[in-house]
């Protein structure tokens, strides 16, 4: 990949931070509070404070417990603490395997830290596979992880999944217009 390449995905990923998935929590209290900065972006120290006291305070089910480790996760790397993230995203997933999430959102934090590309796209395979909530943000994050490992044809094919599921999303759109479909010749055709 030439550096220009390999500037150009970087902007493109440093654009795709902001979109995560979080997972709502079900009632009140500190666990809505945690999903709440997880999904709108509140202040670092409120997000993780209501995580934390939602974790050591709150009777959560199984499945609140593991969302709550997945916003405290999100919340975590809007903070760039991708290494915290990654912990709450495997705590998640050795507590409760189906959630989705956890494994959409480990493979943002991987491509976050770089290198770990092949990693993220196998994490965000697992995520679709169990289901997420906001399915397009799988596919486009795993477009944008194709990309990197210079699986091109699979990263057209995620970024127009991603379309198809949310028409209107600008930068899944920008990202499917960068491609152009060629059609070789074969041999007796």
């Amino acid at each position: 990949m030439h550096v220009h390449h390999a500037l150009m995905l970087a902007a493109m990923l440093a654009t795709a931070a902001p979109v995560m998935a979080a997972t709502s929590v079900i009632g009140g209290g500190y666990g809505k509070s945690c999903y709440e900065a997880a999904e709108f972006g509140k202040s670092f120290r409120a997000g993780v404070e209501a995580c934390n006291t939602a974790l050591s305070q709150e009777a959560l089910t199984v499945t609140d417990r593991a969302a709550t480790l997945v916003n405290r996760g999100i919340v975590q790397m809007q903070a760039k603490n991708h290494a915290a993230a990654i912990a709450d995203y495997d705590a998640a997933i050795r507590l409760r395997p189906q959630t989705a999430e956890a494994y959409v959102n480990k493979g943002i934090a991987l491509l976050h830290l770089g290198g770990r590309d092949a990693e993220a796209v196998a994490l965000l395979t697992l995520g679709l596979e169990r289901d997420p909530a906001r399915p397009e943000i799988a596919y486009y994050t795993r477009g944008i992880a194709n990309e990197l490992i210079g699986a091109t044809r699979n990263a057209y094919e995620d970024f127009a999944r991603a379309v198809e599921l949310a028409p209107n999303w600008a930068d899944a759109i920008k990202e499917l217009a960068r491609f152009q479909l060629v059609r070789k010749k074969t041999a007796g055709v």
